[in-house]
C-alpha cells in the first residue's frame, strides 16, 4: 500500500465512520452513554481495544477490537466482529471459517480429556474454580473477553465462564459470532445474554458448545449454591 493509498483509506474510513454516526447510535467504553440508542432500531456496540493491560504488555497477543450491531427488528445482536490484530486473525459473522460451525456441534469431550475453562490470568471469578472442580476441568489463563471468547471458537478451549463483571462492550461482539457459529451463549443462570439494555453492566456469561451446556449450568448452579 502506497503513501497515497493511506490517504485514500483514511479518507474513506472516516467519512464511513461519520455516516454511521448519523445514521446508528453507538454503545462504546470509549464514549458517553447516550440514551437515546434505546429507542434507536441499530446500535452499534464498540470497544476499539478489549485487553488494555496485554496490549500494554510487550509479546501479548490476547487483545482484541469489537464491533458489534444490534437491531430491534430481530429482538439482538445481528452482526459482529473479533479482530486480533497480533494474532492475525479476525472472526466475523461475515466470513466464519466452516471449522468454526464444526467446533460448535462437536460432542461432549472424549473420555480421558478434562474441560479446558478458559480464565482471566489476573481475575478468575472464585466460581469457575468451584466450577472445575466439579466437572474435572482444567484452567487456561488468556487476555481479553475477546481473546477468551475466540479460543472457545477456534476449539482452543471448551468454555469460558465469567462472573466477575464486565460491560455489554465487552461481550457483544464475541458473543455475536459465538452465536452464529451456533455456540452455546447464556448468563450464569441459562437465562438469555441481552444487549443494549439501560444498564450495560452485564455480569455474567457462559460460551460453550451446545453439548456441554447442561453439565456446565447444573455444575454452576451447584457451584454458586456453595459458595
Amino acid at each position: 500500500m502506497t503513501i497515497a493509498d493511506d490517504h485514500v483509506l483514511a479518507r474513506d474510513l472516516a467519512e464511513e465512520a461519520g455516516r454511521l454516526l448519523l445514521d446508528d447510535a453507538v454503545l462504546s467504553e470509549e464514549g458517553i452513554d447516550d440514551k437515546a440508542r434505546l429507542n434507536a432500531d441499530r446500535v452499534w456496540i464498540v470497544d476499539p481495544l478489549d485487553g488494555t493491560r496485554e496490549f500494554g504488555e510487550e509479546g501479548r497477543t490476547d487483545w482484541a477490537v469489537h464491533v458489534a450491531l444490534w437491531e430491534r427488528s430481530a429482538g439482538g445482536l445481528t452482526a459482529g466482529a473479533v479482530a486480533l490484530p497480533a494474532q492475525g486473525t479476525v472472526l466475523s459473522t461475515a466470513d466464519l471459517p466452516e471449522a468454526a460451525k464444526a467446533v460448535a456441534t462437536a460432542p461432549a469431550n472424549p473420555a480421558g480429556r478434562p474441560l479446558r475453562l478458559v480464565v482471566s490470568r489476573s481475575r478468575a471469578p472464585k466460581v469457575v474454580y468451584e466450577v472445575a472442580d466439579r466437572v474435572g476441568g482444567e484452567l487456561v489463563p488468556c487476555g481479553s473477553a475477546g481473546a477468551k471468547v475466540a479460543t472457545v471458537i477456534t476449539g482452543q478451549t471448551d468454555a469460558y465462564i465469567h462472573a466477575g463483571g464486565f460491560y455489554e462492550w465487552d461481550t457483544a461482539a464475541p458473543v455475536a459470532v459465538a452465536t452464529h457459529a451456533g455456540f452455546h451463549v447464556s448468563r450464569i443462570d441459562g437465562s438469555p445474554a441481552t444487549y443494549n439494555r439501560d444498564d450495560p453492566l452485564l455480569p455474567d456469561i457462559l460460551v460453550c458448545r451446545p453439548a456441554i451446556a447442561g453439565r456446565l449450568l447444573d455444575a454452576i448452579r451447584e457451584a454458586t449454591h456453595a459458595i
